[in-house]
Protein backbone atom coordinates (compact mmCIF):
# COMPACT_ATOMS: atom_id res chain seq x y z
CA UNK A 1 0.00 0.00 0.00
CA UNK A 2 1.31 3.53 -1.11
CA UNK A 3 1.68 6.18 1.58
CA UNK A 4 1.06 9.55 1.22
CA UNK A 5 4.77 10.76 1.26
CA UNK A 6 6.84 11.02 -1.91
CA UNK A 7 10.22 12.92 -2.95
CA UNK A 8 11.89 13.70 -5.85
CA UNK A 9 14.76 11.79 -7.15
CA UNK A 10 17.04 14.01 -9.32
CA UNK A 11 19.05 12.37 -12.23
CA UNK A 12 21.73 13.91 -14.61
CA UNK A 13 19.11 14.48 -17.40
CA UNK A 14 15.58 14.21 -15.76
CA UNK A 15 13.58 14.17 -12.01
CA UNK A 16 11.06 11.89 -11.77
CA UNK A 17 8.75 11.34 -8.74
CA UNK A 18 7.90 8.13 -7.04
CA UNK A 19 5.46 7.05 -4.22
CA UNK A 20 6.90 5.09 -1.58
CA UNK A 21 5.50 1.83 -0.33
CA UNK A 22 5.44 0.93 3.35
CA UNK A 23 7.88 -1.63 2.62
CA UNK A 24 10.41 1.03 1.53
CA UNK A 25 10.45 0.06 -1.90
CA UNK A 26 9.77 2.74 -4.99
CA UNK A 27 6.81 2.01 -7.14
CA UNK A 28 5.21 3.97 -10.30
CA UNK A 29 5.56 8.07 -10.96
CA UNK A 30 3.15 9.63 -9.11
CA UNK A 31 1.14 13.26 -9.85
CA UNK A 32 2.79 16.21 -9.40
CA UNK A 33 0.04 16.78 -7.03
CA UNK A 34 0.40 13.93 -5.20
CA UNK A 35 4.12 14.20 -4.60
CA UNK A 36 3.45 18.03 -3.90
CA UNK A 37 0.95 17.02 -0.50
CA UNK A 38 3.14 14.13 0.28
CA UNK A 39 6.29 16.45 0.30
CA UNK A 40 4.34 19.25 2.67
CA UNK A 41 2.87 16.30 5.15
CA UNK A 42 6.57 15.15 5.38
CA UNK A 43 7.99 18.83 6.29
CA UNK A 44 5.08 19.22 8.92
CA UNK A 45 6.12 16.01 10.73
CA UNK A 46 9.60 17.07 10.59
CA UNK A 47 9.01 20.26 11.93
CA UNK A 48 7.01 19.24 15.27
CA UNK A 49 9.54 16.35 15.76
CA UNK A 50 12.55 19.53 16.25
CA UNK A 51 9.88 21.76 18.22
CA UNK A 52 9.28 18.46 20.25
CA UNK A 53 13.04 17.96 20.95
CA UNK A 54 13.91 21.65 21.84
CA UNK A 55 11.01 21.71 23.85
CA UNK A 56 12.10 17.99 26.24
CA UNK A 57 15.70 19.61 26.12
CA UNK A 58 14.50 23.04 27.71
CA UNK A 59 12.49 21.02 30.18
CA UNK A 60 15.42 18.70 30.97
CA UNK A 61 17.85 21.47 31.90
CA UNK A 62 15.26 23.17 33.85
CA UNK A 63 14.74 20.50 36.13
CA UNK A 64 18.31 19.55 36.32
CA UNK A 65 18.83 23.09 37.18
CA UNK A 66 15.78 23.46 40.25
CA UNK A 67 16.80 19.68 41.52
CA UNK A 68 20.77 21.41 42.11
CA UNK A 69 19.61 24.72 43.48
CA UNK A 70 17.65 22.89 46.03
CA UNK A 71 20.56 20.60 46.73
CA UNK A 72 22.64 23.22 47.05
CA UNK A 73 20.39 24.92 49.41
CA UNK A 74 19.60 22.32 51.48
CA UNK A 75 22.65 19.91 52.40
CA UNK A 76 24.14 20.95 56.07
CA UNK A 77 26.36 19.73 57.94
CA UNK A 78 27.90 20.20 61.81
CA UNK A 79 31.12 19.13 61.86
CA UNK A 80 33.05 18.34 65.66
CA UNK A 81 36.02 17.11 67.19
CA UNK A 82 34.21 13.84 68.06
CA UNK A 83 33.69 13.51 64.57
CA UNK A 84 37.24 12.44 63.60
CA UNK A 85 37.95 11.08 66.61
CA UNK A 86 34.95 9.11 67.43
CA UNK A 87 31.97 9.82 70.08
CA UNK A 88 33.33 6.72 72.56
CA UNK A 89 36.98 7.51 72.54
CA UNK A 90 37.04 10.80 73.61
CA UNK A 91 35.57 12.81 76.31
CA UNK A 92 36.13 16.27 77.19
CA UNK A 93 33.63 16.46 80.29
CA UNK A 94 34.74 13.81 82.41
CA UNK A 95 36.09 16.59 84.44
CA UNK A 96 32.44 18.45 85.06
CA UNK A 97 31.17 14.62 85.59
CA UNK A 98 33.27 14.13 88.90
CA UNK A 99 32.71 17.92 90.48
CA UNK A 100 29.07 17.29 89.81
CA UNK A 101 29.60 13.94 91.28
CA UNK A 102 30.89 15.37 94.41
CA UNK A 103 28.81 18.28 94.11
CA UNK A 104 25.32 17.03 93.86
CA UNK A 105 25.84 13.56 95.20
CA UNK A 106 22.31 12.39 93.12
CA UNK A 107 22.33 12.90 89.40
CA UNK A 108 19.78 11.72 87.25
CA UNK A 109 21.33 10.40 83.65
CA UNK A 110 20.67 10.41 80.00
CA UNK A 111 22.05 7.91 77.64
CA UNK A 112 22.16 7.46 74.01
CA UNK A 113 19.75 4.50 72.78
CA UNK A 114 22.60 2.16 71.54
CA UNK A 115 24.14 2.01 75.28
CA UNK A 116 27.81 1.99 75.97
CA UNK A 117 28.52 5.59 76.52
CA UNK A 118 27.87 5.33 80.47
CA UNK A 119 30.55 3.01 81.17
CA UNK A 120 33.06 5.56 80.76
CA UNK A 121 31.34 8.25 83.63
CA UNK A 122 31.25 4.56 85.67
CA UNK A 123 35.14 3.47 85.09
CA UNK A 124 35.91 7.11 85.94
CA UNK A 125 34.47 7.09 89.50
CA UNK A 126 35.61 3.54 89.91
CA UNK A 127 38.99 5.17 89.25
CA UNK A 128 38.57 7.67 92.26
CA UNK A 129 38.12 4.61 94.64
CA UNK A 130 34.10 4.03 94.33
CA UNK A 131 32.41 0.92 94.71
CA UNK A 132 29.45 0.11 93.20
CA UNK A 133 25.86 -1.18 94.17
CA UNK A 134 24.01 -1.90 90.72
CA UNK A 135 19.87 -2.41 90.94
CA UNK A 136 17.18 -2.53 88.88
CA UNK A 137 14.61 0.00 89.55
CA UNK A 138 12.12 -3.00 88.30
CA UNK A 139 10.96 -5.15 91.11
CA UNK A 140 13.14 -2.68 93.69
CA UNK A 141 9.91 -2.35 95.44
CA UNK A 142 9.73 0.74 98.39
CA UNK A 143 13.31 2.22 97.91
CA UNK A 144 13.63 2.97 101.28
CA UNK A 145 12.28 -0.30 102.92
CA UNK A 146 14.69 -2.23 100.38
CA UNK A 147 17.90 0.20 100.54
CA UNK A 148 17.82 1.19 104.43
CA UNK A 149 15.42 -1.00 106.30
CA UNK A 150 15.22 -4.64 106.71
CA UNK A 151 12.99 -5.95 104.16
CA UNK A 152 10.97 -9.29 103.76
CA UNK A 153 11.72 -11.52 100.38
CA UNK A 154 8.99 -13.98 99.23
CA UNK A 155 10.82 -16.39 96.78
CA UNK A 156 8.85 -18.35 94.34
CA UNK A 157 7.15 -21.44 95.10
CA UNK A 158 6.11 -22.88 91.56
CA UNK A 159 2.60 -23.81 93.29
CA UNK A 160 4.60 -26.56 95.30
CA UNK A 161 6.69 -25.48 97.76
CA UNK A 162 5.04 -23.52 101.09
CA UNK A 163 5.11 -20.06 100.84
CA UNK A 164 8.19 -18.76 102.38
CA UNK A 165 9.07 -14.98 104.00
CA UNK A 166 13.21 -14.13 103.90
CA UNK A 167 14.23 -11.19 106.04
CA UNK A 168 17.36 -9.72 104.07
CA UNK A 169 19.84 -6.53 105.93
CA UNK A 170 19.29 -3.23 104.30
CA UNK A 171 21.19 -2.71 100.77
CA UNK A 172 23.03 0.14 101.34
CA UNK A 173 23.67 -0.24 104.64
CA UNK A 174 25.73 -4.14 104.36
CA UNK A 175 27.12 -2.82 101.50
CA UNK A 176 29.04 0.35 103.46
CA UNK A 177 29.98 -2.22 106.02
CA UNK A 178 31.96 -4.40 103.54
CA UNK A 179 33.71 -1.51 101.98
CA UNK A 180 37.68 -1.35 102.04
CA UNK A 181 39.31 1.13 104.35
CA UNK A 182 40.76 3.10 100.96
CA UNK A 183 37.35 3.31 99.90
CA UNK A 184 36.18 6.96 98.51
CA UNK A 185 32.52 5.86 98.62
CA UNK A 186 29.81 3.98 97.39
CA UNK A 187 27.64 4.77 94.48
CA UNK A 188 24.11 2.89 94.21
CA UNK A 189 23.83 2.88 90.51
CA UNK A 190 19.92 2.34 89.24
CA UNK A 191 19.23 1.01 86.17
CA UNK A 192 15.37 1.82 84.17
CA UNK A 193 14.78 4.26 86.64
CA UNK A 194 12.11 6.00 84.70
CA UNK A 195 9.80 3.68 85.99
CA UNK A 196 9.85 5.27 89.71
CA UNK A 197 7.14 7.59 90.49
CA UNK A 198 7.75 11.34 92.12
CA UNK A 199 7.82 9.96 95.91
CA UNK A 200 10.42 7.20 95.12
CA UNK A 201 12.92 9.51 93.01
CA UNK A 202 12.55 11.95 95.94
CA UNK A 203 13.70 9.85 98.50
CA UNK A 204 16.75 8.76 96.21
CA UNK A 205 17.79 12.61 95.88
CA UNK A 206 18.03 12.55 100.08
CA UNK A 207 19.32 9.47 100.28
CA UNK A 208 23.24 11.04 100.47
CA UNK A 209 21.85 12.91 103.21
CA UNK A 210 20.61 10.20 105.21
CA UNK A 211 24.11 7.76 104.15
CA UNK A 212 27.07 10.67 103.34
CA UNK A 213 29.41 8.38 101.75
CA UNK A 214 26.79 7.36 99.25
CA UNK A 215 26.76 8.82 96.11
CA UNK A 216 23.30 8.39 93.83
CA UNK A 217 23.42 7.69 89.63
CA UNK A 218 19.68 7.02 88.25
CA UNK A 219 19.47 6.12 84.72
CA UNK A 220 16.05 7.82 83.91
CA UNK A 221 15.64 8.34 80.73
CA UNK A 222 17.28 8.75 76.99
CA UNK A 223 19.44 11.06 74.70
CA UNK A 224 21.23 11.91 71.54
CA UNK A 225 24.13 12.09 73.73
CA UNK A 226 24.97 11.50 77.55
CA UNK A 227 24.05 13.84 80.11
CA UNK A 228 23.00 14.46 83.15
CA UNK A 229 20.91 16.79 85.53
CA UNK A 230 20.82 16.93 89.43
CA UNK A 231 17.96 14.41 90.72
CA UNK A 232 16.70 17.06 93.34
CA UNK A 233 15.65 19.32 90.20
CA UNK A 234 13.98 15.89 88.14
CA UNK A 235 12.12 14.85 91.20
CA UNK A 236 10.81 18.58 91.65
CA UNK A 237 12.53 18.92 95.45
CA UNK A 238 14.82 21.88 93.72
Amino acid sequence: MATTLSYACPSTTTSKRFLITSTGQQSQPCSSSACYQGALHSYGLQKQQVQLNSISKAMRTKRLGSVGRQKKGAVRCNIELQDFIGGDLIKLDLGQWLSDVEEHKALAIYSPHEGGYEGRYLTRLKYQGYHFLDLSARGLGDPETTLTKFHPVCPAHVGKQPIARWYFPPEVDYRLSLLPPDAKGLVVWIIEAKVLSKAELQFLALLPTLRPNVKVIAECGNWRKFMWKPLKEIAGLS
